[in-house]
C-alpha cells in the first residue's frame, strides 16, 4: 500500500517520464532517435506493450515523432509564438504585410489556398455576418505551414455581396490580405474577437495537419468588426496545439 496515499505510476507512465526528463536536461536533443521498442524492454524489463505506450505518451504531448522504420525522434519543431493582439494590429497589414508572416520570425511560412468559393453560409455564420438564411459567402480556405510543416487550417467566410468581383474572391488577394482588400472596399476592420476553445481534432484535421496520435488542436473563431460595427469577415480556424503558443498582453481596462 503506498504511503500517505500516494498512488504509484504505471511503468508506462515512469518510463515516458524519465525519457522526458532525459530530454529536457539535454541528453536526447531536437532530431535525436529515442531508445526503442526493444531497448526500453531491455533497460526497463518490460512487455512491448508497456515500451510502446511510453513512446506513444511523449508523441502525444508533441515531444517525438515517429517515422516509420525508423523509430521516435525528438521533434525538431520550433514552437509559434502566436501574439493573439499585436499581429492584428492595422499596420501590419496596411503595410502590405500578411499576419501569419508576422507570427513566423524569419522562419520559412507558407500559405496553401485550398480553394476560393461561393457558397450558401452555415447558420451559424450567417448570424454573425447578419445575413439572412439563404444568404451565400465567398469562402477562402487555406492551410499554413511553417519549416514546411502543415500547422493551421483557416476558412474565412465574407458576405459575396460585399467582396464579389475584389480581389477577395480571387486566389490573390494582393499584399496585406483580405483585410487591406476591405479597407480598399471602404470596410476597413476596427475592432476584433477570438473565441478560443480545444478538442480532439476530426480523422480529415488529424490527416490535414499531420497530427500525431492523441494531439488536440486549438480552436480560434476570429469576428471582424468595421468601426460602426458590421461584422466584415469570420474566420475558423483549426490549430495544432503542439506547434503553438498563444500570447495575449493588453493593459488592465
Amino acid at each position: 500500500m503506498p504511503r500517505d496515499g500516494a498512488v504509484r505510476q504505471p511503468k508506462y507512465q515512469r518510463i515516458a517520464a524519465a525519457l522526458k526528463t532525459a530530454i529536457e536536461a539535454g541528453e536526447y536533443g531536437p532530431g535525436d532517435r529515442l531508445p526503442g521498442e526493444n531497448d526500453l524492454m531491455s533497460t526497463y524489463g518490460v512487455a512491448r506493450m508497456t515500451a510502446r505506450q511510453a513512446l506513444g505518451v511523449l508523441q502525444a504531448e508533441g515531444l517525438t515523432e515517429a517515422r516509420k522504420g525508423a523509430g521516435v525522434f525528438v521533434r525538431e519543431f520550433r514552437p509559434i509564438r502566436r501574439r493573439g493582439i499585436q499581429r492584428l494590429a492595422a499596420d501590419v497589414w496596411e503595410s502590405g504585410q500578411s499576419i501569419w508572416a508576422a507570427d513566423t520570425e524569419e522562419r520559412d511560412p507558407e500559405v496553401e489556398l485550398l480553394g476560393v468559393t461561393e457558397e450558401a453560409a452555415p447558420s451559424g455564420v450567417a448570424a454573425l455576418l447578419g445575413l439572412s438564411g439563404d444568404a451565400v459567402t465567398v469562402v477562402r480556405r487555406r492551410v499554413f505551414l511553417l519549416d514546411g510543416k502543415p500547422v493551421m487550417l483557416a476558412t474565412s467566410h465574407l458576405d459575396a455581396v460585399l467582396v464579389g468581383g475584389s480581389p477577395i474572391a480571387e486566389p490573390d488577394t494582393g499584399p496585406g490580405g483580405i483585410y487591406a482588400r476591405l479597407a480598399d472596399l471602404g470596410h476597413k476592420p476596427a475592432r476584433f474577437r477570438e473565441e478560443i476553445r480545444s478538442r480532439m481534432p476530426s480523422a480529415d484535421e488529424a490527416d490535414r495537419l499531420g497530427l500525431a496520435a492523441g494531439t488536440p488542436v486549438v480552436l480560434i473563431c476570429r469576428t471582424a468588426f468595421t468601426a460602426d460595427g458590421r461584422v466584415v469577415e469570420v474566420n475558423e480556424m483549426v490549430l495544432d496545439a503542439s506547434a503553438y503558443v498563444l500570447e495575449y498582453e493588453f493593459d488592465a481596462p
